[in-house]
């Protein structure tokens, strides 16, 4: 496996080591440089292994160019970030969670393979798996290890209850994620397991957390506020804070991706916290989003009109920014709303509070 990425990024170019969030900005002499060292089989350029000292610590570059580096080729488009759902199956059932039912279902080995090298040629360099609960995706290892030989900058969202199995966490020391963000529903086994619907889900978890922090892993804790561990809010953030780990929280529950109000009842309203104002998104322009079936969408909540990018390819993504321009139009019940320039979500995700039937107080300075 190479050591490090070079990669074009917009109209620079850089350098970034796999599982280090860290990038170093070369110019394009430089890149051209390290180009033509890789392709000629040549020892790595000085200016490089000076680079990777300064910035990683890596001093045992005894390999050529070709072995230790790994350059990227540009995207035809701007794309250089994607998210993608491995599968929306999950061994927990948390009662807020935003994908309703859960379906176990997806792309086969084949389609999968065939997305993530799509992914690589449309330039993604910073990638984000998530799910359900990708982890317990048979084929997770493999899809992983392949976004990494691929020269991706893996992210992985989870709930951390497969990281106490020894060979998944051998997989993510040899390969770390650039960052883990594992969600937390509780302090206790009775609120956890009560929230998750799953009994025995906390002490997996524990496990699992207590195993990622030892490996070294770049753990980021997700603390999910709801009416039923609101009481343990404290300790979920003392937890944090003894591990010594990253540590955000999420207490504004939204309706489900089909526009299901269920899970509203989870908001505990007194943690209700006020957006910034929409000033913009960058998805789909420089961001996308691919459910397990590969279809690209601008996020995880416009889903629709999407494109089938194991059929289609790279050039379906041409597409997706005047799919983002007409999602992002004020329409329905927005239209003329003399608060749009302040407006705190964005319209796809207005559309999904509005299907839901939910109190404008939820999403809406009208409330």
């Amino acid at each position: 496996m190479h050591d490090l990425i070079a990669a074009p990024f917009r109209n620079e170019h850089l350098v970034l080591r796999p599982g280090s969030q860290r990038a170093v900005k070369i110019g394009a002499a430089k890149f051209t440089d390290l180009e033509n060292a890789v392709k000629a089989g040549r020892a790595l350029p000085g200016w490089l292994v000076d680079v990777a000292r300064r910035a990683w610590g890596v001093d045992t570059f005894d390999r050529p160019a070709h072995a230790a580096v790994l350059v990227r080729r540009p995207g035809p488009y701007e794309f250089s970030r994607a998210t993608w759902e491995l599968n929306l199956g999950c061994d927990f059932d948390c009662e807020h969670c935003y994908l309703a039912e859960k379906r176990f279902e997806g792309l086969d080995w084949a389609g999968k393979a065939r997305l993530l090298h799509v992914m690589r040629d449309a330039g993604v360099v910073w990638l984000q798996i998530t799910g359900g609960e990708p982890l317990i995706d048979p084929q997770f290892p493999a899809a992983y290890q392949l976004a990494h030989e691929l020269g991706m900058q893996v992210e992985l969202l989870s709930n951390g209850s497969q990281l106490g199995k020894p060979r998944m966490l051998e997989l993510l020391a040899a390969l770390p994620p650039t960052k883990m963000s594992l969600s937390v529903y509780g302090a206790s086994p009775e609120t956890y397991d009560g929230l998750t619907r799953r009994r025995g889900a906390f002490k997996r978890f524990t496990r699992g957390l207590d195993a990622a922090v030892a490996a070294g892993l770049n753990i980021d804790l997700s603390l999910i506020i709801t009416n039923r561990n609101a009481h343990e809010a404290d300790a979920m953030r003392a937890w944090a804070d003894r591990l010594g780990v990253a540590r955000r929280e999420y207490a504004n529950i939204s309706p489900t991706i089909h526009g299901g109000a269920e899970t509203l009842p989870s908001q505990s309203p007194e943690h209700l916290t006020q957006r910034a104002p929409f000033t913009g998104c960058p998805a789909g322009h420089t961001f996308f989003h691919a459910d397990p079936f590969g279809r690209a969408s601008i996020c995880k909540v416009g889903r629709e009109p999407n494109i089938d990018l194991p059929t289609e390819g790279v050039a379906g993504l041409a597409r997706l920014g005047s799919i983002a321009d007409s999602l992002m139009l004020r329409t329905g019940g927005c239209t003329g709303c003399q608060l749009s320039d302040t407006c705190r979500v964005c319209r796809p995700m207005a559309k999904v509070f509005q299907e839901a039937k939910a109190p404008l107080k939820n999403y809406c300075q009208h409330g």
